[in-house]
């Protein structure tokens, strides 16, 4: 196979998945279900959970292997909950009233491109949806993340081998995975599903297959001087701190009215982070970027790894959980204030809420847009407010924001790696992307009585305002 071409490479991979999709479409949905169950037993049997993420930390220097344990089980067993009583064969819903039968189908065969951040919660999360749709799924794996993708298959292999599945269901490019191989694959799939940079977003959809691609997160929350400030700190370090920041949907700014400035900046050195005085922001900021980009050496990385490649020696800092810059402006002038996916906040001061409302939506149109941002607060109205004016498709209210983002088992947003950012963040879903994401509904229509309208019924009101 390695003497072979990209596309002819990717053509035997696709002909082996649309043979074993070809077989699944046989399935009911016990057989569908039961299919799922299998393939998820290989990433949250406890033994797999530990090898897997222990392999994922140490070769894409990414996270921490604790971190990586929950969240492998708690995305895979709360994306299991989502799919348990979930309809994805044969009729799904019957309208009576509007003459409608909806039928489920399934797309083919999916294509997807995996990140580096999250090697095995990611991939299981897609095979995990396109499986339960009758689908096979084809895994491009980041270079630094491939061993233990593939590693994560081989295990897959073992369940479906178990309960007589076949195994080309699921795949992956083979190794080196190149770009080209990479492209190709995205152009011979039925369906594209992109996490990870915005380089592959654009690729995807570019290509010419329907694709769905995530936005570039940078996650802001509003602190206001309603907040219960003990419960925000201890939510924004849970969420700050998972996995060392590896998620697209942990805090990377805070904008705190004046009245609980102080207060909340207390706080949050309560539960160990530390601020950064203007020099050490300064040093800091000079090895986080490197030429315009962050720099790898940085990324999700301890805090005392970062203060050592930084020259900052203070103990506090050193021995913090996190770290925290103040920051006044926004923009590449400022690269504070955009994704740093590392263990540091960006802190700003706002007169009201009004004016922090005013610096979130900078920040976001700097960067992030169309992603989400959170607010502490014990007022409905002031969420709903970022809910109307804000360009975000998600405003997570008093949680700890990675975890809420993508589906939490006490919020109601299906469990998901891939946070779509809707127009704002050019993509074609504000959703979550879930199991519904990667199935055909084919609706059968009946006649019904008939629900005709006049021009009298719809102009009337217009005509006696405007034109009597």
């Amino acid at each position: 196979m390695a003497q072979m071409d990209a596309r002819s490479q990717v053509a035997l991979l696709i002909q082996q998945a649309g043979q074993a999709q070809n077989q699944l479409e046989t399935y009911d949905q016990a057989a569908v279900d039961e299919l799922v169950t299998a393939a998820a037993w290989a990433l949250i049997n406890p033994a797999n959970n530990q090898k897997l993420s222990e392999l994922a930390v140490a070769e894409t220097g990414l996270g921490n292997v604790a971190d990586k344990i929950t969240k492998n089980h708690r995305k895979t067993l709360g994306l299991l909950r989502d799919l348990k009583d979930a309809k994805t064969v044969g009729v799904i819903k019957r309208d009576p009233q509007q003459g409608i039968v909806e039928i489920a189908r399934p797309v083919g065969i999916v294509g997807a491109i995996v990140p580096s951040t999250n090697p095995v919660a990611t991939p299981m999360n897609m095979i995990l949806n396109a499986l339960k749709c009758r689908n096979a799924i084809i895994l491009s794996p980041s270079p630094k993340g491939q061993p233990s993708c593939t590693r994560l298959i081989e295990l897959i292999y073992l369940e479906l081998d178990r309960i007589g599945a076949p195994r080309n269901l699921v795949q992956a490019l083979p190794t080196p995975v190149s770009k080209d191989l990479s492209m190709e694959m995205l152009k011979q799939v039925d369906l594209v599903v992109v996490t990870g940079s915005q380089n592959n977003v654009r690729a995807a959809y570019t290509c010419g297959t329907p694709a769905f691609g995530v936005g570039a997160g940078n996650v802001t929350s509003l602190i206001d001087e309603t907040a219960d400030l003990a419960a925000a700190a201890a939510k924004i370090k849970a969420s700050k701190t998972f996995d060392n920041a590896t998620s697209c949907s942990s805090e990377n700014s805070l904008v705190m009215v004046d009245a609980i400035y102080n207060d909340m900046l207390n706080a949050l050195e309560s539960v160990n982070a530390c601020l950064l005085t203007p020099e050490e922001t300064a040093d800091l900021q000079s090895v986080l970027w490197h030429k315009g980009h962050l720099n790898a050496a940085m990324l999700a990385k301890p805090v005392g790894v970062m203060c050592e490649l930084a020259g900052i020696t203070r103990k506090a800092a050193c021995d913090a959980d996190f770290l925290m810059v103040e920051e006044t402006g926004v923009g590449a002038d400022f690269p504070f204030s955009g994704e740093k996916m590392a263990l540091v906040l960006t802190l700003y001061r706002a007169q009201d809420f009004d004016h922090a409302k005013q610096m979130a939506g900078d920040i976001l149109n700097y960067q992030g847009k169309g992603h989400s941002l959170s607010l502490h607060s014990q007022s409905v109205d002031r969420a709903e407010i970022l809910g109307l004016e804000m360009p975000v498709c998600r405003v997570i209210v008093n949680q700890p924001h990675c975890f809420a983002a993508g589906g939490s088992f006490d919020n109601g947003l299906p469990f998901s790696l891939s946070m779509g950012c809707g127009t704002w963040g050019g993509n074609v879903t504000d959703q979550n992307v879930h199991y519904r994401h990667f199935m055909n509904v084919t609706k059968v229509v009946q006649t019904i009585a008939a629900r005709e309208v006049s021009v009298e019924d719809i102009f009337a009101d217009y005509r006696r305002r405007y034109l009597s």
